[in-house]
C-alpha cells in the first residue's frame, strides 16, 4: 500500500498517571499505581499513525531536558520524523497529569502546556513545504489561536485535508471561527457541545450535533461518546458506531489512537464509515494497555480486534 505522508502540529508531553486500587477517598493519599510515558495529543496521534505505517512529521516543542529527550527518543524509536521539533532550553517540557478512579474513568487531570508558546506562526510559515506536501494535517488546539490561524491558512492556501483535535472544553472555543475551513473535527461530547452549541450526551444528540457542525462547514465530523461509542455526519451519510466491549485498563490516548487511525484509513482511502471503524478498534486496542499509545499497533491488530 503506497503511505501519503502526514504533518501533525501539536503537544508532546510526559505523561503522568495514577489509579487507586480501590475507592478513591478524598483529602488523604490512595493506594495504587503510577505510570509514566510520553503523551501529548499531537504526539500521540503521530505515533499511532507511524506505527501503521503512515510517514508522519510531527511539528512541536519540547524542553532541552531529560523529559523532552525521553519524548523524542520515544517517538523516533515509534516512527516518527521529530527533526523538526523545536528542543529549547529556555522553557520545561510540556507535562500531562491524569488521575483516573478505580475502574479506570478519568477523575481529574492537569497539564502544562506553556512550552507550546514556541510554536508561533513563524514557526508554522518556516515548516510550510512540509504543509504544502501533506496528504492531510492533523492539529491539536494546545496551539495558540495565531498559530491555529496560521496552520489553517496554509492548509486552506494549499487545499490541504485539516483534521482538528479540540483537546479539552477550555481549549474548544479556539475553533469556533475555523470551522468552515475544517476538513474533519474530533471532539467528545462536552467539545462537540462547545463547538457547535447544542447538547450532545447521547448519541440521538450527538447525531444532531454532528449534523450542526457539517452545516457550520466541517466536511466530516466525528465525536466520541466513550462506552457508548461515536456518531459521525458528512454532507451525504451519517452513522454511529458502538464502542467495543473491552475492560479499560487505562483510558489515556484511546481518543489519540481513535484519531490516528481515522486518519490512516482516509489518506488511504478508505470511506469514512470503514475509517471509523477503524477509530474505534485502535481505541480499544489502546485502552488495554497501560501505554498512551499500543506498542505492537498494526492494521492487522485492528481488523482482529474488529472481529472480536
Amino acid at each position: 500500500m503506497n503511505q501519503p505522508g502526514v504533518v501533525v502540529i501539536g503537544a508532546a508531553s510526559l505523561d503522568m498517571k495514577g489509579r487507586p486500587k480501590s475507592s478513591m477517598v478524598a483529602g488523604t493519599s490512595n493506594p495504587g499505581y503510577i505510570r509514566v510515558s510520553p503523551g501529548g495529543v499531537g504526539r500521540n496521534v503521530a505515533e499511532n499513525l507511524a506505527r501503521l505505517g503512515v510517514p508522519t512529521t510531527l511539528l512541536s516543542a519540547v524542553g532541552d531536558d531529560s523529559v523532552g529527550r525521553q519524548v523524542l527518543e520515544t517517538t523516533r524509536a515509534g516512527g516518527v520524523d521529530v527533526s523538526r521539533v523545536i528542543v529549547s532550553s529556555d522553557w520545561p517540557s510540556a507535562t500531562y497529569l491524569a488521575v483516573v478512579d478505580e475502574n479506570g474513568r478519568p477523575a481529574l487531570s492537569i497539564d502544562d502546556m506553556q512550552i507550546m508558546q514556541l510554536v508561533t506562526p513563524k514557526y508554522i510559515y518556516a515548516h510550510r513545504r512540509w504543509i504544502k506536501e501533506a496528504s492531510m494535517v492533523v492539529l491539536d488546539a494546545n496551539l495558540s489561536p495565531a498559530a491555529i490561524a496560521s496552520a489553517i491558512s496554509a492548509c486552506t492556501k494549499w487545499n490541504v485535508p485539516l483534521c482538528i483535535d479540540p483537546v479539552s472544553i477550555a481549549l474548544a472555543p479556539r475553533l469556533r471561527p475555523h470551522l468552515s475551513q475544517v476538513y474533519m473535527v474530533i471532539p467528545n461530547e462536552d467539545e462537540a457541545e462547545v463547538l457547535c452549541g447544542i447538547p450532545a450526551s447521547d448519541s440521538f444528540q450527538a447525531s444532531a450535533a454532528a449534523q450542526r457542525l457539517v452545516a457550520l462547514g466541517v466536511d466530516t465530523a466525528v465525536i466520541t461518546l466513550a462506552e457508548k461509542g461515536l456518531v459521525y455526519a458528512t454532507s451525504d451519510e451519517s452513522g454511529r458506531v458502538p464502542a467495543i466491549n473491552i475492560e479499560v485498563v487505562d483510558p489515556t490516548g484511546g481518543g489519540d489512537a481513535l484519531t490516528g487511525a481515522i486518519v490512516f484509513g482516509l489518506v488511504n482511502g478508505f470511506s469514512v464509515s470503514e475509517a471509523v471503524r477503524l477509530g474505534v478498534s485502535a481505541a480499544a486496542l489502546t485502552l488495554t494497555s497501560t501505554g498512551t499509545v499500543h506498542p505492537h499497533l498494526s492494521l492487522e491488530k485492528l481488523y482482529d480486534q474488529l472481529m472480536i
